[in-house]
């Protein structure tokens, strides 16, 4: 260090600003514990989820174990359900809920995206904020009121002003009629899509009004600037920057269409058959839990906890495609 007698007076108080006090150390050292204890911390919450995650998949495994043991991959596609003499299959629960979700995303997807387009695009500034917070209300409304709406009121006015008439224009088409044949009482596989699809959509709307939300506006305003219709502006510029969220939306909105189950359990039919047509009552897994779980016993048990176990592999191999198709997609476009 050079000596304090041969520098002038401004060199030495510039050294002592410089120079770390016992106080700035000590804040120092405080602040370096705190950024410890809050990672820590964190890491514990996340592995937290990540340990009760793993809890509840073993402990489905476990008790499923002695159906697997039975009937092994056989189970999968076994379309017999036999509660006296313990012949259980999973084939017609998983089509049950396969199809009645897929129905639901075929009919919320496109409303959910124009209500987004509309609110985020079109929507006059004092429409904006009222309608959003309708429909996310609409996300709040307990499953079991849609399914007492889908079984007292929906499923009248579906058989008498939907099904009846479609089943007399289509019914006898060539290739196309089987879809609308059986009973017209308002309750099976489409009914029970199109109760889904009003619960979903407000999450994959909301979801989509976010995201579209965030496009940066001199993203939009350049395109409008060369002359790009609303339309254009949307699909060239606003989906291609959002696309995660857009994704990670639908697939938001199609886990709780495979897990939903008192909405189901009342529209679907309950019939362990699997369906034939659009109008034929079903079932879904999420529908059969809820109506054998309380009187179940023995390999009876078993299998209910190896249809819960089966519906979560379904989810999880849904998530797992979507964020393949997400990085495919990155990719692709070279980011």
């Amino acid at each position: 260090m050079p000596s304090t007698a041969i520098m002038n007076p401004n060199h030495i108080a510039a050294y002592a600003a410089e120079k770390p006090t016992a106080s700035m150390v000590a804040i120092a050292k405080r602040q370096r514990l705190q950024d410890a204890l809050f990672h820590r911390l964190t890491q514990f919450f996340s592995l937290t989820v990540l340990i009760v995650l793993v809890g509840i998949l073993v402990s489905l495994f476990i008790y499923a174990w002695p159906t697997f043991a039975k009937f092994g991959a056989h189970f999968l596609w076994y379309v017999e359900w036999d509660i006296n003499n313990e012949e259980f299959g999973a084939a017609i629960s998983i089509v049950g809920t396969l199809i009645s979700s897929g129905i639901a995303l075929i009919l919320a997807v496109p409303l959910a995206f124009g209500i987004a387009v509309f609110l985020t695009e079109t929507c006059p500034v004092w429409l904006r904020r009222p309608l959003g917070t309708a429909i996310e209300l609409l996300a709040a409304v307990p499953s079991i009121i849609y399914g007492m709406f889908g079984l007292f009121v929906f499923a009248p006015v579906f058989a008498d002003y939907l099904q009846v008439p479609v089943q007399k224009l289509m019914g006898g088409m060539p290739l196309i009629g089987w879809l609308f044949g059986g009973a017209t009482n308002g309750l099976g596989i489409l009914a029970a899509g199109i109760i889904l699809a009003f619960m979903v959509l407000p999450f994959i709307a909301a979801v989509m009004r976010d995201v579209f939300e965030i496009t940066p506006s001199i993203l939009r305003e350049s395109a409008y600037g060369l002359g790009c219709t609303t339309w254009e502006v949307v699909r060239k510029v606003v989906l291609p920057y959002t696309q995660k969220g857009v994704i990670g939306g639908i697939m938001l909105g199609m886990g709780r269409a495979l897990g939903e189950t008192m909405a189901v359990t009342f529209v679907i039919g309950n019939a362990n058959r699997l369906p034939t047509s659009l109008f034929s009552p079903g079932t879904s897994i999420a529908s059969v839990l809820a109506n054998e779980f309380g009187e179940a016993a023995g390999l009876h048990f078993n299998t209910l906890f190896a249809l819960g176990f089966l519906l979560f592999c379904i989810t999880f191999v849904v998530l797992a495609l979507a964020k393949w198709l997400i990085n495919r997609t990155e990719k692709a476009k070279g980011t």
